[in-house]
């Protein structure tokens, strides 16, 4: 089986006033759909520097990418270097054929809008749908991240909901375009040890149920 995300001799370093300092070096990887892989690491590692630079979400400067290469295999099959599309393309990619769920969702999450408002918008964004079919979807997908009461979970702001409920809508926001690739950023740092468990088990339940190709970021090893 082909690869989904294949990341090549990748290396970022970052700009400072005592000059180049490295971030991550000589990155090697590959992601197949239907297939989880795991990057553990101590803090400081270049896990997370690792996970924004698939989507360039690293603020460039002082992040500089000294070589590599990033290629995905969209939809269609093509396959794209991610470090090479222009703007217009990545805005296609990131949220529609990647999905990302970072490490805080309370800094993800827009606390003047609703919960329902953040998906619904971001449905509509890259499924091109309208208000009331987004918003059905919406509740579908709340739905399918086993959020208690979703017709009420929807009208919520994220300060009424748990941590685990905020790292739920995460999710949904994550899935909201139907991505072939989910990049899982630490998901359950911020989550006490019960939390954590369940959030891991959906994750897995929604990879195996939508054949996604999952890279998952973690401290440690799960359960450890």
């Amino acid at each position: 089986m082909s690869s989904l995300l294949s990341i090549r001799n990748l290396s970022i370093g970052f700009d400072t006033d005592a000059g180049l300092a490295p971030g991550v070096e000589g990155i090697d990887l590959d992601v197949r759909r239907g297939e989880i892989v795991a990057l553990v690491g101590e803090s400081g590692s270049g896990k997370s520097i690792t996970a924004l630079s698939i989507l360039r979400l690293l603020p460039a400067p002082p992040a500089r990418v000294l070589r590599g290469e990033i290629l995905f295999t969209r939809p269609g099959g093509q396959t794209v270097d991610l470090l090479a599309q222009p703007v217009s393309e990545l805005r296609q990619i990131r949220g529609g054929e990647i999905g990302m769920i970072f490490q805080e969702p309370m800094t993800s999450l827009n606390p003047v809008y609703t919960c329902g408002d953040q998906v619904i918008e971001a449905i509509r964004i890259h499924r091109k749908m309208g208000k009331r079919e987004a918003r059905q979807e919406a509740v579908a997908l709340f739905e399918k991240v086993q959020l208690p009461d979703p017709e009420q979970i929807i009208s919520r702001y994220p300060h009424q909901l748990s941590g685990g409920q905020k790292q739920r809508i995460m999710i949904a926001m994550a899935m909201s375009g139907g991505p072939s690739l989910l990049i899982c950023d630490e998901p359950t740092t911020a989550l006490d040890v019960t939390v954590q468990k369940t959030i891991l088990e959906l994750i897995r339940a929604l990879q195996r149920s939508e054949d996604l190709g999952v890279i998952f970021y973690y401290p440690r090893p799960w359960g450890g």
